[in-house]
């Protein structure tokens, strides 16, 4: 097939495609091709600085021990099931009683790229790696206890067994994220060095995998092409021979793209685009509430006079949620307040709405009570590449503040500086769109809501959760579990130390036809998923 590149695409695209011959025709019924906003930088996808775009790729391109099952979510669509995980590369797993032994029985035939065989040995090098080495996949593995080369024991050709130092609920979760891919261990060794023993500075621009997909081209930052590996045994078989991943940046041409049928899939597209193309007909727009994903004001529970209960309760009364949902979030996802419980919730699962409503009578009267009956000045920061969500929120939260007395400095910052006002703990009041990879109370308890770590955005320290937060992560009775997260959530409702606003919505547009789309947790295509009708 001739090379494209993103010069010759839009110069076909401006000057109006051609006729499709038969045997180009069939091409393109075997290909996928995915526009998007960022670039692949690296082939290594647990690499330091390694893109969201790369990581995501590697899914067709390594294989995982394990994998997140799926739920119908809509049309044609589903969402990743956090309760239900599979064999991947592994045919399948066991957890031993006591919760402390993971054991892992590799699939029977399985290979590499170049047609070697899968080895246990394979298996434990790069669980080595990924917790060994200077990498992204270290630090994400730890949250599940894996986190030393000890931990992992070859028991048979095609046996591995994980022991943990006690039982962890995020352990086997971890082991299907894309930060656990499985490496060709001995053809990654042959481009080890001394100085690099796990061959990162090949791995950047080489493949040492053995997933649904190859690579057969690939320019760092524009473009990757891969091809099927008919000898894949870790799924069912991808629909589409060929892949294309080009990076547009333009969001209208990656819109237009897709809409003319020049390409078949994209994310990142604005509201008003989303809401185009909606009209239009010609594709199909999937949206889903991000199931990890949340977006809020976050008060500094540090400074004061924030570090008082009182003003944080009586400022989460004035704040316009539906206003807020509605304009900047643009009404799509799912809303994170107006719950109807109290003391605690109906569920243990977090993100969930929370019972915050808005009401300004109440909110100045509260607000008076707490000491500052005329009110007080701050500033409301934000990062830049949040402005899409927090500019519209800003000022919305800036006029219902102003109504109680509360006047609001609005403060704009690039993105490192925001990083590190936020993580030298001095913005009083932020505005913050995020997510955590998974859907579990305690991980984003941990993640978000304890600790010193930059990502304790309200500085929130709070005695009680910090003894519970551990009973949560390795209790292996699930009742007591949740029984254990369910508090946590009851203490964040009565103590606010941020106040959520919704799930933001994941949006894909996918060329009508195309059928079989998931929302994964790093939220971006597997492309593995789809199959043109």
């Amino acid at each position: 097939m001739p090379h494209i590149d993103r010069r010759n695409l839009l110069a076909g695209l401006a000057a109006g495609a051609a006729p499709i011959r038969p045997a180009a025709a069939q091409r393109r019924a075997d290909t996928l091709r995915y526009v998007t906003g960022g670039a692949v930088n690296t082939l290594d996808p647990v690499m330091l600085g390694a893109t969201q775009e790369a990581t995501a790729l590697s899914a067709c391109t390594y294989d995982r021990l394990l994998r997140f099952g799926r739920v119908p979510a809509g049309a044609d669509s589903f969402v990743f099931d956090f309760g239900h995980i599979e064999g991947e590369l592994a045919e399948r797993f066991e957890v031993s009683r006591d919760g402390c032994v993971i054991t892992l029985h590799l699939r029977r035939g399985a290979v590499w790229h170049d047609g070697s065989a899968v080895t246990a040995a394979d298996v434990k090098w790069s669980l080595d790696r990924a917790v060994g080495a200077p990498a992204m996949a270290r630090a994400q593995l730890a949250t599940g206890s894996l986190t030393a080369p000890e931990q992992m024991r070859v028991t048979g050709e095609h046996t591995v067994e994980i022991t943990l130092p006690r039982p962890d609920r995020l352990a086997v979760p971890n082991l299907a994220t894309l930060y656990a891919p499985m490496f060709n261990s001995r053809l990654a060794r042959l481009h080890a060095t001394a100085e690099d023993p796990w061959a990162a500075t090949w791995l950047k621009d080489n493949l040492a995998g053995g997933g649904a997909y190859t690579v057969s081209a690939y320019t760092p930052g524009q473009q990757v092409t891969l091809a099927r590996h008919e000898r894949w045994t870790g799924g069912t078989p991808p629909h589409f021979r060929q892949l294309i991943l080009q990076t547009v940046p333009e969001a209208s041409t990656r819109s237009s793209l897709v809409e003319r049928g020049d390409a078949d899939i994209t994310t990142g597209l604005q509201a008003e685009d989303l809401r185009a193309l909606e009209r239009s007909g010609a594709v199909r727009v999937v949206s889903t509430a991000m199931p990890t994903g949340f977006a809020g004001l976050v008060f500094n529970t540090r400074m004061p006079p924030f570090d008082q209960v009182a003003v944080r309760r009586a400022l989460a009364l004035a704040i316009p949620y539906e206003a807020i949902f509605a304009t900047a979030l643009a009404g799509r996802g799912t809303r994170l307040y107006g719950a109807g419980w109290s003391g605690q919730p109906p569920t243990a699962d977090f993100p969930q709405a929370l019972p915050l409503h808005t009401d300004l009578l109440h909110a100045k009267a509260a607000l008076a009570e707490a000491g500052h009956p005329g009110g007080f000045e701050t500033t409301l920061s934000y990062s830049v590449s949040r402005a899409a969500f927090a500019e519209p929120a800003a000022a919305l939260i800036q006029e219902a503040f102003g109504r109680v007395g509360v006047r609001l400095r609005i403060e704009k910052l690039p993105d490192p500086q925001f990083v590190e006002a936020v993580a030298a703990k001095r913005l009083p009041l932020l505005l913050e769109r995020s997510l955590a990879l998974f859907p579990a109370t305690e991980y984003f308890f941990r993640v978000f809501l304890s600790g010193p770590s930059r990502w304790n955005l309200s500085s929130w320290n709070n005695a009680e959760v910090d003894a519970l937060l551990p009973q949560a992560r390795y209790e292996p009775d699930p009742a007591r579990a949740e029984a254990i997260a369910a508090r946590l959530i009851g203490i964040l409702a009565d103590q606010v130390p941020m106040a959520p606003i919704g799930q933001p919505s994941f949006d894909v547009v996918i060329a009508r036809g195309l059928q079989g789309f998931t929302t994964w947790p790093i939220y971006y295509p597997d492309l593995r998923d789809l199959v043109r009708a």
